[in-house]
């Protein structure tokens, strides 16, 4: 009987095979691989406002302390966005004709708020609340990052249940003095207390820190 197939057919079908298996093998590992990227997660993505605003400049260039804008991040759930009037205080004063800051003048002009958009953004089943962090000591670049560096916003960390998880079990090394929160350049020091030291003076640690109920109410 003739053959119906050519030698070469087990080798064509065994590499079909093969190819199949890699294209489905591909495709699971990134389905998984994908959404764990900072690129999946928008880490270090600019965002667009309707006002350019520059961390770079007022932190690092003027001095201003986070508080000055975000004035309830030691008394509140939010860290709080800043009012126009709150802009107007020096902008009344300096820069009063820049185009940049059109909208601003607009926004007081009309009394209408201006509409910012969020750059962290957690799900609206994540429970965090900012003054119980900086209470503990937790410093703001721990989960912002160097915002004194940043000419235009972005989210600095990826901020998964993964990175909070990271912390809570091990809160020490992103602890610092309460007088230090707000120092976007602060490093740890020979001098500084240790990450013990800062645990047991915040109370801070202890199984209750990963409990689910700590962060999905």
């Amino acid at each position: 009987m003739a053959a119906i197939f050519r030698p070469s057919a087990n080798f064509w079908a065994a590499l079909t095979l093969l190819g199949l298996a890699a294209v489905f093998a591909g495709g699971i590992g990134w389905f998984w691989f994908w959404p764990r990227t900072d690129y999946a997660r928008h880490v270090r993505w600019t965002v667009g406002q309707p006002a350019s605003f520059s961390h770079e400049h007022h932190v690092a260039g003027l001095g201003i302390d986070c508080r000055f804008c975000h004035t309830s991040v030691d008394v509140s759930s939010s860290a709080g966005l800043p009012p126009t009037y709150t802009c107007m205080t020096c902008h009344s004063q300096i820069w009063t004709n820049a185009a940049l800051l059109a909208p601003v003048r607009q926004s007081l002009a009309d009394d209408k708020p201006i509409v910012w958009n969020r750059i962290n953004d957690l799900p609206d089943y994540v429970y965090f609340n900012h003054s119980i962090h900086i209470a503990k000591g937790v410093g703001c670049s721990s989960c912002h990052g160097e915002v004194d560096k940043m000419p235009l916003s972005y989210k600095a960390k990826s901020l998964t249940m993964q990175f909070c998880l990271d912390c809570h079990r091990d809160p020490g090394p992103n602890l610092r003095p309460k007088d230090q929160i707000y120092n976007t350049e602060w490093q740890r020091t020979a001098f500084t207390p240790s990450p013990e030291a800062l645990m047991a003076e915040y109370h801070v640690g202890g199984r209750k820190l990963t409990d689910c109920s700590i962060c999905h109410r």
